[in-house]
C-alpha cells in the first residue's frame, strides 16, 4: 500500500494541495502579470521544472561570439543579462521563503540597472555564470517543493505592492522566458 507511512501520506496530500493551486491564485501588482502570462503551465513546479529545461538547452544554443555582444549601445550583453536573471532569481527566491515563514517585514525593491553596474561580470567566465544559474534555480525548486499550499498563498510586501509565493514562482520562470524571448528577438 502506497500511503502505510504517515510521512508519505503527508507528502501525497501536499503534492495534491499544490496541484490545486493555478496561476489565477497568484496574487501580485500588475507589472509582474506580463511575466506570469508568459507561463503555459498551471503548476508551479512543472512550470519551474519545464523552463529549467528549455533554459539548459537555450544556453547551450548560444553562439561564444554574441556572449558579449550588446544590440545598442548602453543595452547590457547576454552575459549580463544572464547575472541580472541570477540576481533577480535569488531575489524572488528569497521573497518566497520570507512570505512563506510568515516574516511580516516588508522587503525593499531592488534597482536591477545599480545591481548590474555593480556586478563585475565581465571578469567571470561564462561557464562558471551558466553553473550559477543552474545551482540557483535548483534551489529554487527545492524551496518550491517543499512549500504548502497554505506557504504559497501567504502574502507579503515587497516594492510596497503585496505578492505572494505562489506569484513569485511564476515570476521567476516568467522573468526567465522574458529574457529568452529578448535574446532571441535582439541578439540572435
Amino acid at each position: 500500500m502506497c500511503c502505510e507511512n504517515p510521512r508519505q501520506f503527508g507528502e501525497i496530500r501536499d503534492l495534491y494541495r499544490k496541484k490545486m493551486l493555478t496561476k489565477k491564485d497568484a496574487i501580485a501588482a500588475e507589472f509582474y502579470h506580463r511575466y506570469i502570462k508568459n507561463v503555459k503551465e498551471n503548476d508551479v513546479i512543472k512550470a519551474l521544472k519545464k523552463n529549467t529545461k528549455d533554459f539548459k538547452k537555450f544556453l547551450d544554443k548560444i553562439p561564444k561570439k554574441k556572449i558579449d555582444y550588446s544590440y545598442a549601445e548602453g543595452k547590457w550583453t547576454i552575459r549580463q543579462l544572464l547575472q541580472h536573471m541570477i540576481d533577480s532569481e535569488r531575489v524572488f527566491a528569497y521573497r518566497s521563503l520570507s512570505f512563506s515563514r510568515k516574516d511580516p517585514a516588508p522587503l525593499p525593491g531592488f534597482e536591477e540597472k545599480d545591481w548590474a553596474a555593480n556586478a563585475p561580470v565581465t571578469k567571470r567566465k561564462w561557464s562558471d555564470l551558466v553553473k550559477e544559474f543552474n545551482a540557483v534555480r535548483k534551489s529554487t525548486e527545492y524551496l518550491f517543493d517543499s512549500l504548502s499550499k497554505e506557504q504559497l498563498l501567504a502574502t507579503g510586501v515587497a516594492s510596497n505592492n503585496t505578492i505572494n509565493p505562489l506569484a513569485l514562482g511564476f515570476i521567476c520562470t516568467g522573468h526567465t522566458i522574458h529574457h529568452m524571448n529578448i535574446i532571441k528577438e535582439r541578439y540572435l
